[in-house]
């Protein structure tokens, strides 16, 4: 259902409110590069920190600026299971392909309680969901045999997940477990050419953010089995990958999207501060290996 690079967008803030002009003007940038989707406010996007009238409206702009281009698969992720609804009510009538749901977080639920979160979701709303695991955020894992157990029984309305476990094991273990083509997205970039090769079918990315175009060359080489080129523009992209998440996410991503477009600000909301010294260092040595500066 969804394949290719599909970065994970960050949220343009400019003294402290959205800044919607600068978030239109990404999307147009990513879809000109190459991006198969967009996904507005997952972690990268600073979910957490926006009410529900700006995350909606995020939301609202990249279908709005998208206008069909690329299907948007809207960040719906709550730790409260009514809120999660809500956010998905919302981005099915505002035109989303897929509401990306994380594991609650805080909650620290147990697999009965994802089971019984996730079935309400589905049972309730008719946008296809993709599941989100990501427990270095969420310290709950969705394990193999509840992402299993969920895709059989809602086979049409859980249609993808975006595996952040950093467990390579788990795309084969997914696929062993159900007799259909189940969407695997890696949600860790610096595995995304292994993940791809066990059966991933592209990546929710952060890189993608500031080097869309050779993201979507990327994928493209592991597309066409050429390993040759997937290896040297993987190289490429590695220390970039790094230097990401070389400070609190999404604060290095937003400095190097202030270095290539000066309408971008580098702002991000409490608790996170902008890129640290360091952090600016890794991302500029970065930017240099690939390209980009």
């Amino acid at each position: 259902m969804f394949s290719g690079s599909i970065p994970a967008l960050a949220t343009p803030f400019r003294d402290g409110s959205f800044d919607e002009a600068a978030f239109r003007k990404l999307v147009d940038w990513q879809i000109d590069n190459g991006s198969k989707g967009l996904v507005p406010c997952g972690t990268t996007g600073e979910a957490s920190t926006l009410s529900n009238a700006e995350h909606h409206r995020v939301i609202e702009v990249c279908i709005e600026q998208a206008a069909g281009r690329v299907p948007v698969i809207a960040g719906c992720g709550s730790n409260d299971t009514r809120n999660a609804l809500l956010h998905m009510q919302f981005s099915k009538k505002a035109g989303a392909a897929a509401g990306l749901c994380v594991a609650p977080y805080y909650n620290r639920p147990s697999q009965t309680g994802l089971i019984a979160h996730f079935s309400f979701l589905a049972e309730n709303s008719d946008l296809p969901i993709v599941l989100y695991n990501v427990p270095g955020r969420t310290v709950t894992d969705i394990e193999d045999e509840t992402v299993v157990e969920l895709v059989r029984k809602y086979p049409d309305r859980i249609v993808a997940i975006k595996d952040a476990s950093g467990d390579l094991s788990r795309v084969a273990d997914h696929r062993m477990g159900l007799d259909h083509e189940f969407c695997q997205l890696s949600g860790n970039d610096e595995l995304w050419l292994p993940h791809s090769a066990a059966g991933g079918s592209g990546c929710i990315s952060v890189t993608a953010n500031v080097a869309p175009a050779l993201c979507a060359e990327f994928h493209e080489a592991i597309a066409a089995n050429d390993l040759v080129k997937a290896r040297a523009l993987n190289d490429r992209l590695f220390p970039l990958h790094y230097a990401m998440f070389s400070d609190a996410s999404p604060a290095p991503v937003k400095y190097a999207l202030s270095r290539v477009h000066d309408w971008f600000e580098p702002d991000v909301r409490l608790p996170l501060c902008t890129a640290s010294e360091a952090s600016r260092k890794a991302v500029d040595e970065a930017l240099e290996i690939a390209g980009l500066a």
